[in-house]
């Protein structure tokens, strides 16, 4: 079976997933939107699935899906271009997702974030970084593209843990090392364990998945290493709350001055559709740890850091309504957009209300 005209149509169409079920035709997510893949009506037999899977990954990653029922691995066309899979299985069929990455780094001008809180990032020296948001919100690209510039730019070893490996760093002025779990460790924990004996200066964790890997990533933080790492969570309020309600109550107060102490940066994105449906744009909840907000943590005191965010943008600060409200400012969405992605859309629509009325009084007095 030959997956490659379905990955030609979905780059073709700017697409970022194909989608392959038994019983359904190739689905593929074009800006957010799943739509079907043209050309290709006929409904998938078991049999295609698993030669698709196996076409790209190999006989023996087949194997480890038939015997554990999952599968996460990243390959490579002819052409240079990088793809991550997820297969499953389904209702007793196999099941994959496969996800195209962007062939190049974006520079952080392009990224749609504050580019000089973005180059002071990738100036520091240790601390950690954390962008959240579901899957496919940009997580992986805006690391990456922050990993290149600091690769570009210092002499230093960045050191990836990933599940698998999505960008390749080729070192530069940096020395760049990257493993992947399953094939270079057997697990995340494991990895980052054993991390501060290979002299890392700059560390990438692809995910904070288990009380493991938080532990290891604060104290590589603590440690002097500048680390970086993700979450599913949706907002940075949410991101905190979380990192400390996953320990157990009697650590928790350690790991809240932990926390405090190494936290910089929380990035919470979204990629939002455009108006024109033309492409996507990036909303994001931006928390800096300022002092005021580390007391915050300490202090046990999380509920007060919307409202730092909303009152912080001398810091850099902003929260996911102010982000979508500037995105809605440059028409590059539509009001309704804005309300379907906002996490808070009664203050959404409020502050919506309160310019209308604006507008309304300034016309009147013309």
């Amino acid at each position: 079976m030959n997956l490659d005209p379905w990955l030609d149509e979905l780059a073709a169409r700017g697409g970022s997933d194909l989608h392959l079920a038994v019983g359904s035709p190739p689905i593929i997510r074009v800006h957010g939107f799943l739509e079907h893949l043209a050309g290709h009506p006929h409904l998938l037999m078991p049999e295609e699935i698993a030669a698709v899977i196996a076409s790209a990954v190999g006989d023996e990653a087949v194997k480890r899906l038939r015997n554990c029922g999952e599968l996460d691995a990243a390959f490579e066309r002819q052409d240079g271009t990088r793809l991550r899979i997820n297969a499953y299985r389904q209702q007793g069929d196999f099941a994959a997702a496969i996800r195209l990455l962007p062939n190049r780094f974006f520079a952080l001008d392009e990224l749609g974030l504050d580019t000089g809180l973005l180059n002071r990032i990738c100036a520091m020296h240790a601390g950690l970084v954390l962008v959240t948001g579901s899957t496919g919100s940009g997580k992986s690209t805006t690391i990456a593209s922050l990993v290149h510039e600091i690769n570009k730019t210092r002499s230093c070893h960045i050191h990836t843990i990933e599940d698998p490996v999505e960008y390749r760093h080729k070192s530069l002025r940096a020395f760049v090392t990257q493993r992947e779990v399953g094939r270079d460790t057997a697990s995340f924990a494991e990895a980052l364990r054993r991390s501060m004996r290979q002299d890392p200066d700059v560390i990438v964790v692809g995910e904070m998945r288990d009380l493991e890997t938080m532990t290891a990533a604060l104290t590589l933080a603590e440690t002097g290493h500048l680390t970086f790492a993700t979450l599913h969570t949706s907002d940075a309020t949410q991101t905190v709350s979380r990192i400390i309600s996953a320990y157990p109550a009697a650590h928790q107060a350690q790991v809240r001055v932990q926390l405090a102490s190494t936290l910089r940066v929380v990035f919470s994105q979204k990629l939002v559709p455009w108006a024109d449906g033309g492409g996507r744009s990036l909303a994001a909840e931006i928390l800096i740890a300022t002092p005021n907000v580390r007391a915050m943590i300490r202090e046990e005191k999380t509920h007060q850091i919307r409202t730092a965010m909303q009152t912080g943008g001398e810091h850099g600060m902003q929260t996911l309504n102010q982000s979508l409200l500037l995105l809605l400012a440059r028409r590059k969405i539509d009001r309704a957009t804005a309300l379907e992605y906002s996490e808070d859309k009664a203050s959404l629509l409020e502050e919506l209300d309160h310019r209308t009325k604006h507008v309304l009084k300034r016309k009147g007095t013309h």
